[in-house]
């Protein structure tokens, strides 16, 4: 190997010439054209490598998404962190121009370290950085792609509502169009004063009554008797009235009793009106219960990112839990039944948008765990002087090797580590207990731990009713 191309490595600047000597027999050079590929996230060690000339791209896949980390070039390193911890690359690399690497095996690797001791340190430096960077790109782009979650999940929910105001609206709009035809119908025929007064009582009865709900059957049945009845008395159109009939409550006596009191010829003007009434009716109950949950939407958005309320308050923490599962209700509403085992909590002084992240975390861990399909329980209770929250679901559960009463402590702790995930490469980010371990310990004096078997897994929280202000 060229000492020459060597002592131009920032590396081994300080090298005597002796050390790159011995540097320069170790390893070997291997050269790659541009677009080859250099390493695949997660395949193991294979050695430590300089970029003696070209440059290379690295980038980490996330939740199927390849979030670029850094770019590699003349004079720079790699491997050598994954070197050091003994772990799969945490990254991708490729080839952006023709490359020319000198590589050590990792036996040459540790022989390098122990033959010029003051690379270490440099070495470290460059490791620590390198982790740091992979952390930092994880965790934006694992925000990203939460906050993307949220977003369209929020904008699913809110669309429904939205799509009836509007829907009922337009409908509502043709009636308010036939309503006073119909009105001046009604009053250019002959009807006294007191079949008008029956008309209206009778109106006002129907919109106010709180009718029973009829299974699909019933209800079809119910129809089918009041459009026959309505064709019977040459009723136009009788199978759309029917249903707001049948809604109403205005059953086949009613219609009978109408007949009674209203000159035939006026029967299907006083029909006809009183449909259309009683639809306009029913169209503003809609959008008044549309516009409600459009506002209740926006209200649990607003109380889960806590905007209007500085970061560390007095919270209630069932008012978090339930802000979180209407924030993640389109993932919760495709099979997933919600238990709900609260206890009487008092108000805790703590970061309320941060607790909220720790509980999408766990209950959208739990909803993967499950498939989208199970149940989930959440559990609330007071023990002294701290608050216990604890989220249970019916999913398969962590491995056998990690929750374990008799694995290894270090393997237990390591599912709270950085970047570990029992998920498939690109299936995790490996941030999600990493970052609610952080909130509860670190930011709220706490303290997480799990409970696991097949069909049962329970992450259980507790955090202090005080926090110091």
């Amino acid at each position: 190997m060229n000492i020459e191309q060597l002592r131009q490595v920032p590396l081994f600047a300080n090298l005597s010439e002796e050390q790159l000597q011995c540097v320069a027999t170790l390893g070997t050079e291997v050269k790659r054209e541009a677009g080859d590929q250099l390493a695949n996230q997660g395949d193991p060690p294979d050695g430590f490598y300089i970029i003696l000339e070209g440059q290379t791209e690295w980038f980490r896949n996330v939740e199927g998404e390849d979030v670029s980390a850094v770019t590699l070039e003349t004079g720079d390193v790699f491997a050598e962190l994954i070197l050091l911890l003994d772990e799969p690359y945490p990254t991708s690399g490729r080839a952006l121009t023709a490359v020319d690497l000198y590589k050590l095996t990792p036996d040459e690797f540790w022989k390098m370290l122990e033959i010029c001791p003051g690379v270490m340190r440099s070495v470290l430096k460059i490791a620590a950085q390198r982790s740091q960077i992979h952390e930092t790109v994880t965790q934006q782009q694992a925000k990203l792609m939460s906050l993307g979650t949220l977003s369209a999940g929020l904008a699913h929910e809110l669309n429904n509502p939205a799509s009836a105001v509007r829907r009922n609206v337009q409908t509502l709009e043709t009636i308010l169009q036939k309503l006073p035809i119909l009105a001046l119908k009604l009053h250019s025929s002959e009807m006294t004063q007191e079949q008008l007064t029956f008309l209206t009582e009778l109106y006002q009865q129907l919109a106010s009554a709180q009718t029973a709900v009829l299974d699909p059957l019933a209800q079809s049945e119910a129809e089918d008797t009041v459009s026959d009845w309505l064709e019977a008395h040459n009723i136009e159109n009788s199978w759309k009235l029917a249903p707001t009939f049948v809604a109403a409550g205005l059953t086949v006596d009613r219609l009978t009793n109408i007949v009674d009191r209203i000159e035939p010829t006026c029967l299907s003007s006083t029909v006809t009106w009183l449909e259309a009434t009683l639809t306009g009716t029913k169209l503003l109950e809609e959008i008044d219960l549309s516009s409600v949950r459009i506002s209740e939407l926006i209200k649990s958005m607003k109380d889960y990112s806590q905007m209007d309320q500085t970061p560390l308050q007095e919270i209630d923490i069932h008012e978090g839990i339930e802000s979180t599962l209407t924030i993640l209700k389109h993932k919760l509403k495709y099979g997933v039944a919600i238990e709900r085992e609260y206890g009487d909590l008092p108000k805790i002084y703590a970061y309320g948008r941060e607790l909220n992240q720790v509980w999408t975390n766990l209950i959208d861990n739990a909803v993967d765990a499950m498939n989208g399909k199970g149940e989930l329980t959440i559990r609330t209770l007071r023990e002294q002087n701290d608050v216990i929250v604890e989220i249970q679901d019916t999913g398969s559960g962590i491995p056998d090797e990690i929750r374990s009463a008799s694995a290894d402590i270090s393997l237990r702790s390591r599912v709270f580590e950085p970047f570990f995930t029992t998920k498939g490469v690109g299936a995790g980010t490996g941030l999600g207990l990493d970052i609610t371990r952080r909130i509860v310990a670190q930011r709220h004096h706490g303290d997480i731990s799990f409970d696991s078997k097949p069909g049962e897994t329970k992450f259980r929280i507790r955090l202090p009713i005080q926090q110091a202000r």
